[in-house]
């Protein structure tokens, strides 16, 4: 194997980390959790839209990733935390960057897409 990861060759494994990392689950949970540790449901709560299943999956991945940790507190009812680890808090600071680019140029994204679509619509009439 090549010592120096190359994403753009498709046996690198960064291909998988780039698949987890720019995930919209992912990029929304990282987002929460920026802020501080919060329980399963919490985590629910704040990214609007995300099944139980979805979100079950998506924090497992992120904790075998190193990205969260998981804490279950021996408590009843049974008491669970998700918080970014150094490596999460890592990549929570890329990941607001893209949000604020995101949240900046949306309109000019929506005017994009309008223009495309009238173009494209008119072409195909």
């Amino acid at each position: 194997m090549d010592p120096s990861p190359n994403p753009f060759n498709r046996d690198c494994p960064t291909r998988q980390l780039l698949d987890r990392i720019g995930d919209q689950w992912t990029v929304l949970i990282v987002g929460a959790l920026a802020e501080g540790p919060l329980r399963f449901t919490e985590v629910g709560k704040r990214v609007d839209g995300i099944s139980q299943k979805v979100l079950t999956q998506t924090l497992r991945s992120l904790v075998r990733d190193g990205l969260l940790t998981r804490t279950a507190y021996p408590v009843i009812p049974p008491r669970v935390e998700y918080a970014l680890t150094p490596l999460g808090r890592d990549l929570a600071e890329p990941l607001d960057m893209l949000d604020r680019w995101a949240r900046g140029h949306m309109a000019e994204v929506e005017r994009a897409r309008d223009a495309y679509d009238r173009e494209n619509t008119s072409v195909s009439a």
